[in-house]
């Protein structure tokens, strides 16, 4: 007597929709993050509203700058400039750091990112130092406590010490006059 045994039948139409399902759901997601109206080269921050975090990054080898020091940010408006000369996005800001630094009213601050010494001297040499204050930052260690994504990125602090605003890539003039000037006199104006 021969006894077949009958396999249950499989899923095969769960594994063939399967793959159309996620590929659906994402897209879902996708079309929903276009037409939410958000700026999506905005990434927030955490530290907008916040003190600055506590930095004391020594200065760079041969340039007669001091260091980087958060403590020296209370009482004046202060654009932090995180930069590296290994950066192609920083050397095209640059210039525009350049011309930001003839404004009295702000202070310059560098912050030297994973880069070599000679380096960083170079591309200050063939580019012009913007720089009141320039701190270097070998390890990154710092950069984590700022928040930092990716270079370049700009950070504005109040004269209260506070993180007032943040720009994730290179800024450009278009930027600086939409975006960041309008922060600087709101800085400026404030108590």
């Amino acid at each position: 007597m021969s006894i077949e045994t009958e396999n249950p039948p499989r899923p095969r139409k769960l594994f063939i929709l399967l793959p159309l399902l996620l590929f659906l759901a994402l897209a879902g997601v996708f079309l929903a993050q276009l037409l939410s109206g958000r700026n999506l080269a905005v990434v927030p921050s955490t530290l907008i509203g916040q003190a600055a975090p506590k930095t004391e990054l020594p200065p760079l080898e041969g340039v007669s700058l001091p260091g980087l020091n958060s403590a020296d940010f209370i009482g004046k408006v202060t654009l932090v400039n995180v930069w590296a000369s290994w950066c192609a996005p920083c050397r095209e800001e640059h210039p525009v750091i350049v011309e930001l630094s003839k404004d009295q009213r702000v202070t310059v601050a560098g912050f030297n990112y994973k880069d070599k010494p000679e380096n960083a001297r170079r591309f200050l040499g063939e580019l012009g130092n913007p720089f009141d204050v320039l701190g270097v930052d070998p390890k990154g260690r710092s950069a984590i406590d700022w928040g930092v994504y990716g270079i370049p990125e700009t950070f504005l602090v109040g004269k209260d010490g506070k993180v007032a605003f943040k720009h994730v890539g290179p800024m450009t003039p278009e930027s600086v006059r939409a975006t960041l000037m309008p922060e600087i006199e709101k800085a400026l104006a404030a108590q």
